[in-house]
């Protein structure tokens, strides 16, 4: 079975990245019940600033939490980030997790749900840049949320409620179909570099 990861990038104390993240596993699981989604939060890893003493190229971990991470991301076969976007690029959290390893990475697929004020394009495009160097196959689609018409405002400052439009449904299920197909279609790939 296919096993894909739903990352949650960000760590920020209010963050609406796993509500977001949440709305992903359920449509996923209802499109594609022969696939296994699961949500990986960051902040249920607590990852250090990167602290390992050789490059991930390596694959040389000595700290327990960089194995736990390490077993945690090989035994998927692709990815959705779902990221916000901060200052034009991606949370620091997130490029930190990335930064932490390397072959665990490769040879998979990956597909984005940006959200913020102008759907975390730019962050998005900052992230197929990184994960192009890490050996991650990016799907074209990308999920687009909208502060502004995705989520209902509780305040003046802070939104409330995620309430996707119609559309957006149709669009994560397009990057959904694609994240599937690439994340299968790379398997003989993962495996010969394995062997």
């Amino acid at each position: 079975m296919v096993q894909i990861g739903i990352v949650v990038g960000s760590t920020r104390p209010g963050r609406r990245g796993r509500l977001v993240a949440e709305w992903v596993a359920a449509e996923a699981a209802r499109e594609h019940p022969a696939v296994g989604f699961d949500i990986v939060d960051l902040a249920d890893f607590a990852l250090p600033m990167l602290d390992e003493p050789q490059p991930a190229l390596f694959g040389r971990y000595g700290n327990a939490h960089t194995v736990h991470w390490a077993q945690t991301v090989a035994r998927f076969d692709g990815f959705v980030f779902v990221t916000p976007e901060y200052n034009h690029s991606i949370p620091a959290a997130l490029k930190n997790a990335l930064d932490f390893l390397y072959a665990e990475w490769n040879n998979k697929a990956a597909g984005f749900v940006g959200y913020g004020l102008h759907g975390a394009a730019r962050a998005i495009e900052h992230l197929r840049l990184i994960l192009a160097e890490l050996r991650v196959a990016t799907v074209r689609t990308q999920v687009a949320l909208s502060l502004h018409h995705d989520f209902t405002f509780s305040d003046a400052t802070e939104p409330g409620e995620f309430e996707p439009g119609p559309h957006q449904r149709q669009t994560l299920t397009a990057m959904l179909d694609d994240v599937v197909v690439w994340s299968r279609a790379l398997t003989p790939v993962r495996v010969g570099t394995a062997a």
